[in-house]
């Protein structure tokens, strides 16, 4: 039997068509096999694509899970607010409502709510130490200033100005070798506070577009660096796409919130 499932494909961070980064958000009545959710990322061939279904439990509105087009993922940022702003515009749950928050099985519980003429997502915070890493620094052709990672794949690489980070030419499949490592390359901006580009290709994202999760990193290690909790971001991909970047909370539960627009671009029905 034929399965019809409601289809939003959506530019997240965005203002208008053809920038941010793109999302496909579908609204399921039950979780499908693992599997097919992956084939169905595989099909769409978005970085993510992000999948929702009513929470039974009541501690949260949704459950939240998200696919590449390869497997399943813990975080994604730019779906979770593409998935906001399909239920708060486009589905009748949404109806006088503000926000939403998900469920998510590695990552808490997430939240999007209203911002403005656009949207804030809440993302736990992702703390960074100075840890040398030559085998990607090699690879990326530039010295950076710092190096800071974690154990959850993260990986920041501070320059001195926008005009290294434009200029990156990294060797995408040696990075691809290391692991599906997220490689977040960073400066101060010209026209932001913050500019960045970032590399995921062992993820089968050689450069990502706009990147919630690499800025749930972001936030905190430029907060302490500008010493403040707010500032504005631009990730330099080829589609681009800009954010604003809050802190909040104490040292051991720090939240980040990053707004942006989202621009619906279909709306339809995905069959299998």
């Amino acid at each position: 039997m034929t399965q019809a499932i409601p289809y939003w494909h959506v530019d997240a961070f965005a203002s208008e068509v053809f920038a941010g980064n793109q999302a496909a958000v579908m609204v399921l009545d039950e979780w499908l096999a693992d599997d097919v959710l992956v084939k169905i990322g595989g099909e769409n061939m978005f970085a993510e694509t992000a999948f929702v279904v009513r929470d039974a439990t009541g501690e949260a509105d949704w459950e939240l899970r998200w696919t590449t087009p390869t497997y399943e993922i813990a975080l994604c940022g730019h779906a979770t607010l593409a998935a906001g702003h399909v239920l708060l515009e486009h589905h009748e749950w949404g109806e006088g409502q503000d926000r939403v928050t998900f469920r998510t099985r590695k990552s808490g519980i997430l939240e999007v709510r209203r911002s403005g003429d656009g949207y804030e997502v809440g993302l736990p915070a992702i703390h960074t130490q100075p840890r040398a890493h030559p085998e990607a620094v090699k690879l990326l052709g530039a010295e950076p200033l710092l190096v800071h990672r974690n154990d959850a794949l993260y990986n920041i690489f501070l320059f001195e100005n926008e005009a290294q980070i434009r200029a990156l030419d990294p060797d995408l499949r040696g990075l691809g070798k290391l692991g599906v490592d997220q490689f977040d390359c960073t400066a101060p901006g010209d026209n932001s506070d913050i500019i960045s580009r970032v590399f995921v290709p062992g993820a089968g994202v050689d450069e990502d577009s706009v990147t919630g999760s690499a800025h749930a990193a972001l936030t905190p290690f430029w907060a302490e660096r500008l010493g403040r909790n707010s500032f504005t971001a631009h990730q330099a991909s080829a589609r681009g796409g800009d954010l604003t970047c809050t802190l909040e909370g104490a040292e051991t539960d720090r939240r980040v919130w990053l707004g942006g627009p989202c621009t619906t671009v279909v709306a339809g029905t995905f069959f299998i």
